[in-house]
């Protein structure tokens, strides 16, 4: 009797313990299924959309056309943007924004923002150039690439970008972390210094932009489910009269400034959570 129970116990205990291995597995194959079908989604917007884009190649439109079909995609995985304060980046002026960046989603925080400023251009680095469709159409839109292994040819690409707002009354979208923060710890990276320089050497305001975190996601936790993201567009920083001495001082007040609204913000998401 006994050695038919301990059968059975084994039985049912292995059946829980596979239960749960598959329950783990499932979670994880959910997880990188959106994830890779969101740059499938990319992949294939930009295909689409990329034949309208060689009729007037690097023409601010194009940023536009691109951005409103893109938006749409984040629909798709139940992902909501609200825009605060979006009439600043609406005025007609050349301008550098600066953002944090958490995700490959954060593309999709500014093709919703794009439709509002109109003339945008995003500094990215060149590897994104060599994406596929999404690098052609990158670049259509007028983007302007950095190969961060040459500094003098950076330094090229930011005059370029200072030309583009001074007499187009363009925007610069730029990164100040410099790559992805996949920390996820809630604090920014330590900013670069070249959002700063080209803009004390343009003398046009930073206009910074913050993302909320995206608590909906998490890597670690293999986590990806509907969420509402804000941009909190802050006050525009004048930059007149400065000079590029006082840069450092400028990207710290900025870091400092835009750590503080993250952290409000994840307070006002979590506080949010708690209340559903």
């Amino acid at each position: 009797m006994l050695p038919k129970i301990f059968i059975a116990l084994t039985v049912i205990l292995g059946l829980i313990r596979f239960r749960s291995v598959l329950i783990k597995k499932l979670v994880i194959f959910k997880y990188y299924l959106k994830l890779s079908s969101y740059y499938v989604f990319l992949t294939l917007t930009s295909t689409l959309v990329l034949p309208l884009l060689l009729i007037r190649p690097k023409h601010y439109m194009n940023g536009i056309i691109t951005s409103s079909v893109m938006r749409q995609i984040t629909k798709l995985y139940g992902v909501k943007w609200h825009l605060r304060n979006g009439e600043i980046l609406a005025e007609d002026r050349g301008a550098v924004i600066i953002s944090n960046h958490q995700s490959v989603l954060d593309i999709a925080g500014m093709n919703f923002a794009w439709q509002v400023i109109w003339k945008l251009v995003l500094i990215a680095k060149k590897e994104v150039l060599y994406t596929g469709p999404l690098g052609i159409v990158t670049y259509l839109c007028g983007s302007l690439f950095i190969d961060r292994k040459k500094p003098n040819e950076a330094y090229k690409v930011l005059e370029s970008a200072k030309q583009l707002m001074r007499q187009n009354k363009t925007k610069i979208w730029i990164f100040p972390e410099g790559t992805r923060n996949t920390k996820w710890d809630g604090k920014l990276l330590p900013f670069k210094k070249g959002a700063f320089n080209v803009a004390v050497s343009a003398q046009v305001p930073i206009i910074p932009l913050v993302y909320s975190p995206y608590y909906f996601i998490d890597k670690d936790k293999y986590i990806f489910n509907r969420g509402h993201m804000i941009l909190q567009c802050l006050e525009p920083v004048r930059t007149e009269g400065l000079t590029l001495d006082d840069v450092p001082a400028l990207a710290d007040r900025m870091y400092q400034l835009m750590s503080r609204t993250f952290e409000q913000l994840s307070k006002e998401v979590q506080s949010a959570r708690e209340c559903q």
